[in-house]
């Protein structure tokens, strides 16, 4: 075995998804995750009366929770060059000289600010659980061995255990979606190809930067 693929072979072993499907996060321990982004809420410019409205809303929210949920802030140093890759175009379509000059000034402006500054961006996301009950897992497995199934039944049985859990953690997404609207907070359900995009730049932000650099 190389020394590469016991690098491969080790990171596959940390990350504890087994598989994306429908939008829904499979662990390797078979619970399931549904992944919510949420907005980011102004808080501070806000009046007196409306932060306490908000306080009291997200207090009721969490209060109304019979499950657990978590709450993941990713921060991200902002990409500034596909910005100055437009201005840069609106700089060479401008034909007064004037113009042109100003739009340079501000290209110059942007690239020290951000040289000197680190610049981040914020996504919000709350992660919701769902296990099957440890009972129901023990009454299929005690079935099992009086009865052998074919590899379709053990197919179809696997399916409607899937739409089942599904349904049940589609619920509390809209418990949590619901909760999280009256608060002021605009909220969507990340799907597969969401998913798949933000677990790639979290176990890879080398190789997201890399690509960046080089393009």
């Amino acid at each position: 075995m190389t020394a590469g693929s016991t690098k491969t072979q080790a990171s596959q072993d940390f990350v504890p998804i087994k598989e994306i499907r429908d939008g829904i996060l499979i662990l390797k321990d078979n619970s399931y995750r549904a992944i919510v982004m949420a907005s980011s809420l102004n808080f501070a410019l806000k009046s007196s009366d409306e932060q306490t409205s908000i306080i009291l809303q997200f207090q009721n929210f969490l209060n109304s929770l019979n499950f657990s949920v978590q709450i993941c802030i990713q921060s991200r140093r902002l990409d500034i060059k596909p910005y100055l890759k437009l201005l840069e175009g609106r700089e060479k379509d401008q034909e007064n000289d004037l113009m042109k000059l100003q739009v340079r000034q501000y290209i110059e402006f942007i690239k020290a600010l951000t040289e000197n500054t680190n610049i981040m961006t914020k996504s919000f996301f709350i992660i919701v659980p769902y296990a099957a009950t440890i009972a129901s897992g023990q009454k299929q497995s005690i079935l099992g061995v009086f009865s052998k199934k074919s590899d379709e039944e053990t197919k179809l049985n696997k399916e409607h255990s899937f739409e089942e859990n599904r349904g049940q953690l589609e619920q509390r997404v809209a418990v949590v979606e619901e909760g999280l609207t009256r608060c002021g907070i605009r909220v969507v359900e990340l799907g597969t190809e969401e998913l798949v995009e933000l677990f790639y730049k979290s176990f890879n932000p080398g190789e997201i930067d890399k690509a960046v650099h080089t393009s």
